[in-house]
């Protein structure tokens, strides 16, 4: 008759670190009504792409899932499998900007193709298939998301990820967007990442020296930390410039 009651101690033991780690990394970053709020607004700009619905995920500096949102009334209403990638695009951006250095996910695209410096990072740090499919679909890309609190890992290398800076120029974590085209990601998570106040970027490697996408020339050959243009009108879509301390 003791032992239900002395498991189920055991197991809250167990998890109340869990828990309270996930939560730590999140603090000071956009929650979901944030996210959401900023993501709708700048997916209903002028981007470039096909103007479709988008998600939207912010993780902590350790990886941790803090939030996920969709612009779109229901999960059906975008890509089902641009969740997944938001995230993934998310957890690159992190993963792969430091204190002084920012380099988006579309900064990753020319060196990671066969022949690159960078060939094979994509297959690196693979995505944790359990966390990105468990839960309920109904509780995708609302506050209750069953990727809050947990990593998932994966790296991207198209346009849509960012990392998040602070006003002290402090790195807090990344932003990943996903749902239309890799273009208009980029710049969707670039005007959403702006409304948010977390575009402090200390450097990059663009020729601004910031982390906005570089494309190629219709004719050029992968190089650099370039990327390819997606058919649309998205390189002629103006974007803020970052902000400075």
């Amino acid at each position: 008759m003791t032992k239900l009651p002395v498991l189920a101690l055991l197991c809250s033991s167990l998890l109340l670190p869990l828990a309270a780690h996930a939560g730590d990394g999140c603090d000071g970053l956009p929650n979901w009504q944030q996210l959401k709020q900023a993501l709708a607004n700048a997916r209903k700009d002028a981007n470039g792409g096909f103007n479709l619905d988008m998600w939207g995920t912010v993780v902590a500096t350790d990886g941790t899932v803090c939030a996920v949102a969709h612009t779109g009334a229901k999960v059906g209403d975008q890509w089902l499998g641009s969740r997944v990638i938001s995230a993934q695009k998310a957890n690159t951006a992190n993963a792969f900007s430091l204190p002084g250095l920012a380099l988006s996910t579309a900064n990753l695209y020319s060196a990671t193709q066969p022949g690159g410096s960078l060939f094979g990072l994509q297959f690196s740090n693979p995505v944790d298939t359990q966390v990105a499919y468990a839960g309920s679909a109904a509780d995708f890309g609302t506050a209750k998301d069953p990727l809050v609190g947990a990593r998932i890992g994966g790296v991207n290398v198209f346009g849509g990820g960012l990392a998040l800076y602070d006003a002290k120029g402090t790195r807090v974590g990344a932003l990943g967007v996903s749902g239309d085209s890799s273009c208009a990601d980029h710049n969707i998570a670039w005007k959403t990442r702006h409304a948010l106040a977390l575009d402090y970027v200390p450097a990059g490697v663009s020729p601004a020296k910031d982390d906005n996408i570089v494309y190629l020339d219709k004719t050029e050959q992968a190089n650099g930390f370039k990327h390819p243009l997606c058919g649309g009108t998205e390189d002629k879509v103006t974007l803020p410039p970052v902000r400075k301390q």
